[in-house]
């Protein structure tokens, strides 16, 4: 069986997961994560002030924690009437548990809060699972992005066209109902 098989096919698994947004508290263990998963970690002062500008309504950062442990985190900013994803990350040993489900849908949800019609983001054309979470999430190749990452991988650039639309939210609920729950704290 496929990778993409295998995540069409999967349960996920993240139970007991609580969503909130990303607070300065957490930065020592995103730092951990990105420093595992990032060739080129975003850094303290970067996520701080991505804090900042969620404050402002420019940014939206969660983070995933599970019985007091921080598993995951995501981010989106919001340009007129488009979220542009900037990051998913899951703990490298926590992976395969629903946490990146959970998130993107946390931002696509949040994202329709906020009046968007599209989501956009760039994938390593080498992270064949990622690219298979997208595509459940109604993300199509859209371009190339050459030599995006560290000068030497490319990205693919994916959209998420009318995700204002009852369907959209219907294939939400259908994803991840867990997270219809909203365990997120604002």
């Amino acid at each position: 069986m496929s990778v993409l098989s295998r995540l069409l096919n999967r349960t996920p698994a993240a139970r007991g997961l609580v969503i909130e947004p990303m607070r300065r508290r957490d930065l020592t263990a995103i730092q951990v994560i990105e420093r595992q998963v990032y060739p080129q970690p975003w850094s303290v002062n970067v996520f701080a002030n991505e804090i900042e500008m969620s404050k402002q309504g420019q940014r939206y950062y969660v983070a995933a924690h599970r019985a007091g442990q921080l598993v995951g985190y995501a981010g989106m900013m919001i340009v007129a009437d488009e979220a542009h994803i900037t990051n998913i990350a899951a703990d490298p040993l926590r992976q395969r548990e629903g946490i990146g489900r959970r998130l993107l849908a946390e931002l696509a949800w949040e994202a329709r809060r906020r009046r968007c019609i599209g989501m956009t983001l760039e994938v390593r054309i080498s992270n064949i699972a990622a690219q298979g979470l997208y595509h459940q999430f109604g993300f199509e190749p859209a371009g190339i992005r050459q030599r995006y990452y560290e000068n030497v991988e490319d990205a693919i650039v994916m959209w998420c066209h009318d995700i204002d639309s009852a369907e959209y939210a219907a294939r939400l609920m259908q994803l991840c109902p867990e997270g219809l729950q909203r365990t997120s704290r604002r």
